[in-house]
């Protein structure tokens, strides 16, 4: 599958989140100015998708199980919609 989306470089051109979706789950890489945190949840293992809309962004919450939720800031509307999409069908199936 190897899809991967990233967030927008508006807000934040040096180091944007990202997401990318592999055969057994998907990797969460949040960006910060001196570190960046890569987080890896099987498909299974997510319970939760939220997406909460700006007026151009939109922030993606990821709840899985048995750990701290993953937030993700900066994703256009279509792609955080998209990424959502993704996640629940690969969790139903």
């Amino acid at each position: 599958m190897n899809e991967r989306f990233k967030a927008s470089g508006l807000m934040n051109p040096m180091f944007p989140d990202e997401i990318t979706f592999g055969d057994k789950g998907v990797t969460f890489k949040v960006r910060k100015m001196l570190s960046s945190t890569d987080n890896f949840v099987f498909y299974n293992d997510i319970s939760g998708v939220e997406i909460e809309a700006g007026v151009f962004f939109s922030t993606i919450r990821i709840i899985p199980r048995m750990r701290q939720e993953i937030i993700m800031r900066n994703f256009t509307k279509g792609d955080a919609r998209k990424v959502k999409e993704l996640l629940l069908e690969k969790v139903q199936s």
